[in-house]
């Protein structure tokens, strides 16, 4: 981010600073706010509710020292992401040792191997929670206290920007406001989808709602007013957040800026595609949800406008990408969850054809919104967003080869009875790798850094789960001890045996880590790789995926070209293709220099080979 040497955390005083003028909003902030407001409540409520909108804003906005008042005033949305950002995403708790907390471990163990390489951490959720690795957030406001505290979130923003969790969509049964509602506290009966007998939704209803998973939609609740069925879409520890209630709105509006205040630099925002629920619809993506996320871009990009949102819809792509709105006006970034399953597809078949013609439709969104480019997190390969990419056949044939690696399948629930797969459970490296094969370690790791490079070259953000930076196989004891299928990618590591396999040259993780390294290093430097570079992707064959970036200013370029079989290929690539000024190309990783001949830029790359060309000069539709 443009901000990489700015602690912005302590620019956040540790009281509010009600001496000095209270902030006001612009005409044109009040007019966006009572818009977005009137359209989800209506006008009269919309009225109601709008002086505590303000109030909250202005209190936050207390928070802010001087000094980050007039930093934000140079602040370039355009320059928000550069070529210098890489996320890590891990636990609070992946790496534990017998000195200090969870948390201060991964401090310690990013600040000494990771500085330089990782610009931000995402950070998955380290509030206090009763289920769902996290997810089911019983205090949206506090760290669990078995893997640390606030000091050690904030003493991370010294190194490195950070990513915190917006769960919004729902809270654990074990949270004060679902336990307040049970009590029949009359403040908190109206933050749920509550219903007073299980067959309150019609069948009809049912099979229309689009569900992530196959378990019951309304859960049983003894309540203070006796039993209730309130909706659950994720587990019936976690249940949905009415926000028809815009009282629900305001909290999850301070819970956000709370986080602002604690060092986010960018709030993700967790499943954000099932925040509101309306009976006959899909009760996913409804214009509501684009509405309160409009909201809070409103919201950041007048008291935080260097905080960045972004959405994980683990949807169709052609949904997914709505999350930018205008390009201006919603996330800046979504997670570009289409790229997985087709960079999988594209190693298990050693074909490009599906992801090449995907990526050639890729369009530049604006200056101040971008694509996170992950492969692997903490969840698994979502298969949603590739149904209208690949056929039922395709994506049949690669869930049975996850299986074939020791991979799991989870399922979602259609609504009418049926289930379909909804996403494969698998580290990476297995993804690319079967345990039971005779194939060198080398070819093993060189078909895992091909398949992770691409998500270093296309255009946008590249983020890395932390088993992926160590090379992680499959963890099958979790998923039996845990019965759960993520659970498979999810291993805890202790830090001295982590330590112990990084310093053996001979370890898997000490042979990804070093090349994830060299990679990494070699990318920050390369302005072609700024979100906002152009990208081209070229057709050069089947088995290679070839795209090239170019620079914002158009002077520099670099072709990358990513061998994705086990044979040795030999390309050549025609000037006119191309279309670039050079007459000789440098490889930054390799080390070798190729010169055009006879129109032609000709190479071999060996198996699972990667190479990022860099050349300088005008492309031929330049005057």
């Amino acid at each position: 981010m443009a901000n990489t040497d700015i602690d912005m955390s302590k620019f956040h005083l540790l009281e509010p600073d009600f001496k000095r003028k209270v902030f006001e909003l612009t005409h044109e902030c009040r007019e966006k706010i009572h818009e977005k407001l009137a359209f989800l409540y209506g006008v009269e409520k919309a009225m109601q509710s709008y002086d505590e909108f303000e109030r909250i804003m202005q209190v936050y906005y207390a928070y802010k020292s001087p000094k980050m008042i007039e930093w934000e005033k140079g602040f370039d949305p355009s320059q928000r992401f550069t070529e210098n950002d890489i996320v890590l995403i891990t636990y609070g708790d992946f790496i534990q040792s017998k000195t200090g907390s969870p948390l201060e471990t991964l401090s310690r163990f990013c600040r000494r191997h990771l500085k330089g390489a990782i610009n931000t951490l995402h950070i998955l959720p380290f509030f206090p929670n009763s289920s769902d690795r996290g997810f089911a957030v019983v205090d949206f406001e506090e760290v669990e206290p078995r893997i640390g505290k606030w000091e050690d979130i904030e003493s991370l923003t010294s190194d490195f920007k950070l990513m915190f969790d917006g769960v919004f969509n729902h809270v654990s049964s074990k949270s004060r406001w679902f336990q307040e509602f049970l009590n029949g506290n009359p403040e908190y009966q109206d933050f749920f989808h509550v219903f007073s007998t299980k067959d309150a939704i019609s069948e009809d209803y049912l099979k229309l709602i689009v569900r992530p998973r196959t378990t019951e939609l309304l859960t049983e609740f003894d309540t203070l007013h006796g039993k209730k069925w309130v909706w659950s879409t994720f587990s019936s520890d976690q249940v949905d957040l009415n926000y028809k209630n815009p009282k629900v709105l305001l909290k999850i509006i301070e819970v956000l800026l709370t986080y602002v205040r604690r060092g986010a630099d960018i709030v993700r925002l967790d499943a954000i595609t099932y925040l509101w629920m309306e009976l006959g619809t899909s009760c996913a993506t409804l214009k509501e949800t684009h509405a309160i996320i409009e909201l809070f871009r409103i919201i950041l990009n007048a008291v935080a406008p260097h905080v960045a949102l972004i959405a994980e819809a683990n949807i169709a792509h052609e949904d997914n990408i709505k999350y930018f709105g205008n390009g201006n006006n919603e996330a800046q970034m979504i997670y570009n969850f289409a790229l997985p399953p087709l960079v999988l597809h594209t190693f298990q078949t050693g074909s490009t054809t599906h992801l090449t013609k995907w990526a050639s439709a890729l369009e530049h969104v604006s200056d101040t919104a971008t694509y996170f480019n992950f492969l692997d997190s903490h969840d698994g390969v979502g298969l949603m967003p590739v149904k209208n990419i690949l056929s039922k056949e395709e994506i049949d044939l690669m869930t049975l080869r996850a299986l074939e690696h020791g991979g799991f399948i989870s399922y979602n629930d259609k609504g009418d009875g049926t289930v379909t797969p909804y996403e494969i459970n698998i580290t990476w490296f297995s993804a690319m790798n079967r345990d039971d094969t005779d194939e060198t370690d080398d070819l093993q790791i060189n078909r895992f850094m091909a398949s992770r490079a691409i998500a270093l070259v296309m255009r946008g953000v590249p983020g890395i789960y932390l088993n992926s930076l160590l090379g992680s196989k499959n963890d099958a004891d979790a998923v039996l001890d845990e019965h759960q299928t993520r659970s498979i990618n999810r291993k805890i590591l202790d830090e001295d045996i982590l330590i112990k396999a990084l310093n053996n040259s001979h370890s898997t993780s000490h042979k990804v880590a070093k090349k994830f390294g060299e990679i990494l290093v070699k990318r920050k430097k390369e302005k072609a790789f700024h979100p906002n570079a152009g990208q081209n992707v070229i057709n050069v064959s089947d088995s290679i995926f070839a795209l090239i970036r170019s620079s914002v200013d158009g002077m520099e370029h670099i072709l990358a070209l990513t061998n994705v079989t086990n044979r040795y290929q030999n390309i050549e690539i025609g000037q006119e293709m191309i279309r670039i000024k050079a007459e000789s190309w440098f490889d930054i990783l390799g080390g070798n220099t190729f010169f055009i001949s006879a129109g032609m830029l000709s190479l071999s790359l060996a198996p699972y080979e990667v190479s990022w060309l860099k050349t300088e000069g005008r492309l031929f539709t330049d005057r």
